[in-house]
């Protein structure tokens, strides 16, 4: 039945890669992969219990002494269904809320417009000029906004700017590299990084140790790919519409737009120092700052100006405009990979890459270039159920403390884990939702982004991971 497990897990994975082949939503697979597991693991749980988790097991009868007259198949049934699915939907469950409240202030600040406060400011006509600034500007904001919703915002307003639809495609791969790359370096910037980061693997110290590697990844292709550009720009007719259609956001006052830019902009960045003073998980101060936002719109609506209620872009109507599949497709990821976890099967896996690849530089850089062609969540997921999670109180009891001190929080493995998963994503289009919605929006190949951002986007990879490399030595 592990084997079963191994298969299906496998095949999960193959058919998530091909969503774009095949035409079903990852997330449906998602889900039926993240209950199947837990089906079949229920069932083989009475022989993998005694050999994965037999303290926990132990400890669990001594709580609930009321098991004792129950055979031991119900035993393991009981502590299946009432402990472990318990304690992996609590986990499962800061990340997913985590993830909507994100997704809500974003999505608020988008429908009002707030975003134009940035894109309008960008009046370059000079190519190579405008190519940085777009890539400093995507990096930065990537940092704590998510990633696709960055890379949509940037394709949006180059198509506004550039009419040529090659040379939009050259600033399209740069928006990608520079969107996975500034996500990396942020505890709040990527949802691999957000993963990590609610589990209590990295914190607010990430930020130091990966910006510099992060920004080397992003600079090395910006500064080649320049030199396929020459002279300025020319009018885009497309940005000049004589009739241009009245959005909902422009009935909104100028300062009320602004103003909730920067309250949901404040909300995303302050959410590390919530959890570092409070120690509360940081789905919590989210979830504070979409009611008040909520209140704020509220407010607004009801009292700062007169317009139909039907343009007035309520948090209710923000709701329906969110991204659920996305919700489910890491629903799914994560209660198969908990599943995984649970067999022992990630325990196993960790011990082979261990004895086979001991270095954890390799494997770091390894994970990272899976990541270019394995979706990066489950990826990472399943890295985190792989390796421990170790307490520094507890160093002196391992037979090696200085090669676990990599695990402890904050330690070197976890952020280059963060780096190469995040950054990984650039070698290919395929690797990051950042790229898969490049290729939705302009209709880019697959082959195109081999040939011509492939080969930076590998260079500015490995780059990165030797600059993370050196200043982990120095430092050390």
């Amino acid at each position: 039945m592990i084997i079963l497990i191994i298969i299906l897990f496998i095949a999960g994975y193959l058919l998530i890669a091909m969503e774009q082949s095949i035409r079903i939503n990852k997330a449906s697979i998602a889900l039926l992969l993240g209950t199947l597991l837990w089906i079949i693991y229920l069932y083989i749980a009475p022989d993998i219990i005694p050999r994965v988790a037999p303290d926990q097991f132990r400890h669990y009868l001594d709580l609930n002494p009321g098991l004792e007259s129950y055979s031991y198949k119900e035993q393991i049934r009981d502590f299946v269904v009432n402990f472990q699915i318990i304690e992996s939907l609590g986990d499962i469950g800061e990340t997913i809320l985590f993830l909507l409240a994100a997704m809500t202030i974003v999505e608020i600040i988008d429908v009002h417009g707030g975003f134009t406060y940035i894109t309008d400011h960008i009046t370059t006509r000079h190519k190579r000029r405008l190519l940085w600034l777009i890539g400093f500007i995507t990096f930065f904001m990537s940092a704590v906004l998510d990633n696709l919703t960055i890379t949509i915002i940037m394709l949006m307003l180059i198509r506004r700017i550039i009419p040529d639809p090659r040379e939009r495609w050259l600033f399209g791969g740069i928006i990608v590299i520079a969107a996975n790359s500034g996500g990396a370096w942020s505890p709040i910037g990527d949802v691999t990084t957000i993963m990590l980061w609610t589990k209590g693997n990295v914190t607010y110290k990430i930020i130091p140790q990966l910006f510099f590697p992060s920004l080397v990844s992003m600079v090395i292709p910006t500064f080649v790919v320049q030199f396929f550009f020459h002279g300025k720009i020319k009018d885009n007719p497309a940005k000049t519409n004589p009739h241009p259609q009245k959005k909902p956001q422009n009935y909104m006052t100028s300062s009320a737009r602004l103003a909730i830019l920067i309250f949901g902009l404040l909300i995303l960045v302050l959410s590390p120092v919530f959890k570092a003073i409070t120690n509360l998980p940081p789905f919590i101060w989210l979830l504070f700052g979409v009611s008040l936002m909520w209140i704020y719109t509220e407010i607004i609506y009801n009292y700062k100006v007169t317009i139909d209620e039907k343009n007035k872009l309520r948090v209710s109507k923000v709701f329906k405009r969110l991204d659920f599949s996305t919700l489910m497709f890491f629903l799914g990821i994560l209660l198969a990979v908990d599943a995984l976890q649970k067999a022992g099967i990630l325990g196993s896996a960790s011990a082979f890459l261990a004895e086979k690849v001991p270095n954890i530089y390799e494997q770091g850089i390894l994970i990272g270039l899976l990541s270019s062609v394995i979706d990066n969540v489950p990826l990472v997921a399943a890295t985190i159920g792989m390796y421990p999670l170790v307490d520094p109180a507890t160093l002196s009891t391992f037979t090696d403390p200085a090669f676990m001190q990599n695990f402890i929080p904050d330690g070197t493995f976890w952020h280059f884990i963060a780096y190469c998963a995040g950054v990984g994503g650039n070698i290919l289009i395929i690797g990051s939702a950042a790229g898969v919605v490049f290729m939705g929006i302009e209709g880019v190949s697959f082959g195109w982004y081999l040939k011509r951002m492939t080969p930076v986007a590998l260079i500015g990879y490995l780059a990165g991971a030797g600059i993370y490399i050196l200043q982990h030595i120095l430092i050390v």
